[in-house]
């Protein structure tokens, strides 16, 4: 038995368009690695750590 596929136009595109897989996207591709501790001025410094201190009893004056 020999079935032929038909395919419209409208078939034709989309199996033109979706019809494989995209190529595979290595491991390596995906990450990036970066410092953990950066350093420079967004470094943590202890000296400076009380300007970004926040309290919510100390911010409505309690």
């Amino acid at each position: 038995m020999n079935e032929e596929l038909t395919m419209d136009a409208d078939a034709a595109a989309r199996h033109a368009r979706f019809g494989k897989l995209p190529e595979r996207i290595r491991y390596e591709d995906m990450t990036a690695e970066v410092e953990a501790t950066p350093v420079g001025e967004n470094a943590y410094n202890p000296e400076n750590s009380w300007k970004f201190y926040s309290c919510l009893a100390l911010d409505l004056g309690l």
